[in-house]
């Protein structure tokens, strides 16, 4: 019996362990100027915003990029330490690129430290996504991304902690362990791209490349008070990056970038875009910068509120975040209205069928026997394996016998048609996900729409506690998920915090109308919600643009950043 039980245990805990300690030996052989406290010097570079940081390393009496690593390698082993974010890091290699002669006044990332999600290739390291199974097997070559920024004079320095499969609402791993949020480590940093925004948080970096399938950049964004913008699929380099789905075109994994500042996200886009990405990357479309201007304009804006997506009401704290943007904007003079557009769900249906077609096979082939994914995952492993018809008997008792009726109709409606599919039966759905996009398109137009203001999710973040993601499920994910369903640019902006007074349930919640007419997975989110725990902890709003409309979507974000500047309610960052 025992020789039975070690087999598994060393495919399983050998890889992990043998990850976990390749890091530690790397940490403890980082040079030492990188674990002294930070200095006067490496304070006012860590001041400077992308542009600033750029000229000073151009300049002849500025910094170095040298300088610059340094600053940003002693935050980023602080940023490790307090929230175990880091999956592979190689200052030294980094500062070997940095220190070969460049003919310096063309780069227009010079001296920016870029950190990057582990799904990103670089030669001699390895690309996990979280999976024991890819241990041990190193990069052969860059990821495009990789070397236009090292064209650009940009610092890569670190790969950053992702879950296992990415798809989840928390960053654990067999191979990285746990990573926790900056301000509460009680929480998730959000995922899948959680340990780039940790890392920001903590000024570890000045810009973490992280990736999107359904929110993966914008959970982060939002659960840790950052900047985040999802473009369309060929605005940004892709290839080279391990998707957790691979193969999987109608609803694509996008690149996208994350920061501190909107102005840093806003350069940082437009420097990667005027570097042509697309002789880097055959996946990029030809599209140069397109400046868009909405703060000095004075054209007033048309905005399309959506604070329901008809599957999770949000929480009271998300709710206020959004109804105060609204007020800002109302009180520049911008129009904003409520927007009824085609039903969320039918998105919801038709992307999730469309990422599982194959029955979560592409998910689930690189797990060893016993490796652990997320629970919200799991759950979505367990459904797809059911028979077909127990799920749509299933469905059947959901309808007919939830008190008030109704009220699980639209969870009984997924869980009918959450099956794999055959080719034919995809292609059935790539059909109908275009007549969607279709009814989208004719709907903002009707409501002469500029952008879209939503919730990022129903929760300011998640708690890190067993079973919590589960019972929030990927179902909970709509607010993000729909708009890669649509493929249309979104940005995410911080605008204010949870605040226990103002944002707790009424003591009688819990026997309302309004909560017995949720569904049970509404209701479980609500469930998580604790407004007393979560005090303090960041709230964002979604702000929605068209395809290939980055441009506009940081144009809105400024926007409304300007807006709540204006009405006294600014977002001030909180310095870790």
């Amino acid at each position: 019996m025992a020789v039975i039980r070690l087999k598994p245990t060393y495919s399983i805990i050998l890889p992990s362990a043998r990850k976990q300690e390749e890091l530690r030996q790397k940490l403890d052989s980082t040079p030492a100027i990188y674990r002294a406290t930070v200095s006067a010097t490496d304070s006012s570079i860590l001041d400077l915003s992308l542009t600033q940081l750029v000229f000073a390393c151009g300049s002849v009496d500025g910094f170095t990029p040298l300088d610059v690593l340094e600053a940003y390698g002693k935050r980023a082993l602080k940023a490790h330490d307090a929230t175990n974010c880091l999956a592979d890091i190689f200052l030294e290699e980094a500062a070997e690129n940095a220190s070969i002669p460049l003919a310096t006044s063309e780069l227009p990332l010079l001296g920016v430290p870029v950190s990057i999600k582990e799904c990103f290739d670089i030669v001699g390291h390895d690309t996990t996504l979280g999976f024991s199974s890819r241990v041990g097997h190193p990069a052969l070559q860059h990821a495009p991304l990789l070397r236009l920024l090292r064209d650009a004079g940009a610092l890569v320095y670190a790969k950053t902690t992702l879950p296992t499969a990415c798809l989840s609402f928390e960053t654990s791993s067999d191979l990285f362990g746990r990573t926790t949020n900056p301000f509460n480590p009680a929480f998730s940093p959000g995922a899948s791209t959680g340990g780039g925004a940790a890392l920001l948080a903590w000024q570890g970096s000045l810009i973490e490349v992280g990736t999107d399938l359904g929110g993966s950049s914008r959970y982060p964004a939002a659960f840790c008070g950052l900047y985040a913008v999802k473009g369309s699929a060929g605005r940004f380099p892709n290839s080279g990056s391990l998707g957790c789905l691979p193969g999987l075109d109608a609803v694509p994994t996008i690149t996208a970038p994350l920061a501190r500042s909107l102005s840093d996200l806003r350069d940082f886009w437009e420097r990667i875009i005027r570097m042509r990405p697309w002789e880097y990357d055959h996946t990029c479309v030809p599209l140069t910068w397109r400046p868009s201007d909405c703060v000095t304009s004075g054209r007033k804006l048309r905005f399309g509120l959506v604070m329901d997506d008809g599957v999770v009401l949000p929480t009271p704290a998300n709710a206020r975040a959004l109804a105060e943007a609204a007020d800002a904007l109302r009180k520049q003079g911008h129009e904003v209205v409520v927007f009824h557009p085609p039903s969320p769900l039918e998105g919801l249906k038709i992307g999730y069928q469309l990422m599982f077609a194959d029955g979560g096979a592409s998910a689930f082939m690189p797990l060893r026997s016993g490796e652990s994914i997320s629970p919200a995952l799991r759950t979505v492993q367990t459904i797809l394996r059911l028979p077909l018809w127990l799920k749509r008997l299933q469905a059947v008792f959901l309808r007919w016998w939830s008190t008030p009726k109704g009220r699980n109709d639209a969870w009984a409606d997924l869980l009918a048609c959450f099956h794999p599919s055959s080719a034919l039966e995809e292609r059935g759905l790539v059909l109908q996900r275009d007549t969607y996009r279709a009814r989208w398109h004719d709907a903002w137009r009707r409501e002469g729409l500029d952008f879209v203001l939503t919730p990022v999710h129903a929760l300011p973040a998640m708690p890190i506690e067993p079973e919590v993601s589960d019972k929030a499920t990927l179902v909970s994910a709509n607010y993000s998920f729909l708009y890669n369903v649509l493929d249309y640019a979104v940005g995410v902006l911080p605008v204010g915090r949870v605040d226990e007074a103002r944002d707790s349930y009424t003591a009688d919640f819990k026997k309302s109308d309004r909560y017995l007419g949720l569904s049970d997975v509404a209701r479980q989110v609500h469930d998580i919600y604790d407004a007393e725990a979560m005090a303090g902890l960041p709230l964002s709003v979604q702000v929605v643009a068209g395809r290939f409309e980055e441009e506009k979507a940081l144009a809105g974000m400024e926007v409304i950043e300007a807006a709540l500047r204006e009405s006294g309610k600014p977002f001030v960052p909180q310095v870790l």
